[in-house]
């Protein structure tokens, strides 16, 4: 495989990032148009610039948006609002922060139905739960895998990029070997090079979340 070949592989699995709380405009188009020109497999935006955005890329590229995020604790009912405006506005795939403050009091059957009430108010489009690794025990983080599974998302996430640390490999491997059969796996965070990325797909990671990798896409392929 050429390094053309080898890098255009990389970014089919990428969900081209940018949730800067400064990203203007501009900004968010740049990263639209480099999502279309580099087929990358999303690109992932603050829902408040989804409908912007869809007209813009006009179906040249998915558009996945985050909702709850970076924290998790909205209510439900907030959580469910805001994954229908989103796809009433054109989003292609939503990313929710699961509530760790339920999980961490014990309460799985409520977290489980926070993201099921989320994945009914997205039907039909990708939704993947971001469960913040980095601030999980191993058996919470198996736990989490556990309630992903049952709640019929079509991904369990490593992290938002917003806390204290990224996706580790350590992490992709374990969520690989504990969500059920059909379950996606998404490492998000602190994702640097194309090293790195060819290591987390190989460990299981089935999608990207990364700002960089189309940054160094277009140094080799300029």
């Amino acid at each position: 495989m050429n390094e053309a070949d080898r890098i255009n592989e990389i970014l089919a699995k990428c969900d081209h990032t940018l949730l800067s709380v400064t990203a203007a405009w501009k900004d968010i188009r740049e990263v639209c148009d480099d999502g279309i020109k580099y087929k990358t497999a999303s690109v992932c935006i603050p829902a408040s610039y989804v409908e912007r955005a869809a007209d813009h890329v006009n179906g040249r590229v998915k558009i996945c948006t985050v909702i709850g995020f970076p924290n998790g604790y909205d209510t439900t009912a907030a959580k469910v609002f805001m994954a229908e405006d989103a796809v009433k506005n054109g989003a292609d795939e939503i990313d929710m922060v699961a509530n760790l403050g339920m999980l961490k009091s014990g309460d799985y059957d409520g977290v489980l139905n926070d993201i099921a009430a989320v994945r009914r108010a997205a039907e039909g489009k990708i939704l993947k739960v971001i469960i913040e690794t980095c601030l999980l025990s191993e058996k919470e983080k198996v736990e989490m895998c556990k309630i992903v599974s049952k709640s019929g998302a079509d991904f369990i996430k490593t992290s938002t990029g917003f806390s204290t640390a990224g996706a580790s490999f350590e992490d992709v491997k374990l969520l690989r070997q504990n969500v059920a059969e059909g379950v996606k796996v998404k490492a998000a965070g602190g994702i640097k090079t194309l090293e790195d990325a060819e290591e987390f797909i190989r460990l299981g990671a089935d999608r990207l979340g990364t700002s960089r990798i189309v940054k160094l896409a277009k140094q080799i392929l300029m």
